[in-house]
């Protein structure tokens, strides 16, 4: 999470780190970073988390997961754990550790035409895959032979690799924008 925190600091935001459900009210976007999303999971309904994120999400806030982020943004994980569950939010299905193990972990430059030029330099750790696009969700990103690797559903982004990593602020910087006008939205709402 901290390269997340250093690199939304670095292009200006104020970073607050979510830990309790009265947090997350005082936010116009949340990052879900990468991590083991069977533990995240255990740990938002242990903290009392999951359903103030589902709430959040329901209500239009930003939120961008990475990896682990992503699967927790899933409507469906195909191989969770037992008991896994997942945020939801994005019509979409995803696959746990697709590439598989950590020593399978790579890094490549991915063509990414709503970020411009140039390509994105992507980190995949023991990454996920979405394997099924629902009809309202954009795909930001493929690799080379089709497997999707970057969505987005309205106000909800994710990435199956690890931007943060590679100091690659365009994704931050596009989640941004969408906090920005949720916040403006929010605004505008209580004047």
């Amino acid at each position: 999470m901290r390269e997340h925190a250093a690199l939304l600091e670095g292009l200006g935001a104020e970073v607050v780190l979510v830990r309790r459900p009265d947090e997350l009210g005082a936010v116009a976007g949340l990052v879900i970073p990468g991590g083991e999303s069977s533990v995240i999971d255990k740990l938002s309904r242990l903290f009392g988390m999951q359903e103030p994120i589902r709430a959040a999400i329901a209500a239009g806030m930003p939120m961008y997961g990475t990896c682990a982020g992503l699967i927790l943004l899933a409507d469906t994980v195909l191989d969770g754990i037992v008991g896994q569950e997942s945020f939801g939010g994005m019509d979409i299905d995803v696959r746990r550790n697709a590439f598989g193990r950590q020593t399978e972990s790579f890094e490549t430059d991915l063509d990414v035409p709503a970020l411009g030029e140039p390509a994105v330099h992507a980190t995949f750790i023991r990454a996920p895959i979405v394997e099924r696009v629902g009809a309202g969700v954009d795909v930001l990103a493929s690799l080379p032979d089709g497997t999707v690797v970057a969505v987005q559903q309205g106000s909800l982004l994710g990435t199956s690799f690890h931007p943060e990593v590679d100091g690659e602020t365009r994704f931050h910087e596009r989640f941004l924008g969408l906090a920005e006008t949720f916040a403006l939205t929010l605004e505008s709402t209580h004047a």
